[in-house]
């Protein structure tokens, strides 16, 4: 039999990017408390992101929203990494408050961002290994209010 890559390549790329979620899921999280979020987008869904961003960025005049969409509609694949707002009652004082009780609802708690960039580094990781092109967007996160049902902070506010 003779497999042509053009005729595989969504499919081995979603196979891919379930093992990428499950890299960034085992990944350490801060007192072993694992609150992120992890979902992929197929390439159905997209073009649905892709202007989501190109919105987002006119409207924060940040024009780099518009390149990187340009990179979604690209891509295979994309997979969002989130966390929800969970103190963790270190008192550490990271996020800026002195204790988890002050900080505002509205801050996430330092230590869960902090485990998101570690999943993203391990997910960036897997891709590696497997030889998968990244690029890790920022940009992807805010423009996310369109089917995310879950309270994640996909950047600094609750989606």
């Amino acid at each position: 039999m003779i497999y042509n890559e053009r005729n595989i390549r969504k499919e081995i790329v979603l196979e891919a990017a379930k093992q990428i979620m499950m890299a960034a899921r085992t990944a350490p999280k801060g007192k072993g408390v694992d609150i992120i979020e992890i979902i992929t987008l197929s390439h159905d869904s997209l073009p649905t992101l892709s202007e989501n961003m190109r919105s987002e960025g006119k409207k924060r005049g940040m024009m780099f929203f518009l390149r990187d969409a340009d990179n979604i509609e690209q891509a295979d694949a994309v997979i969002l990494i989130g966390t929800r707002r969970h103190p963790l009652g270190l008192n550490c004082a990271y996020c800026g408050a002195k204790t988890c009780g002050e900080n505002p609802e509205s801050n996430p708690c330092a230590i869960n961002s902090i485990d998101v960039g570690i999943a993203i580094g391990s997910a960036c990781s897997k891709a590696a290994d497997l030889r998968i092109d990244t690029r890790v967007m920022f940009s992807a996160g805010p423009s996310l209010h369109f089917q995310w049902r879950g309270p994640a902070y996909w950047q600094k506010g609750r989606r």
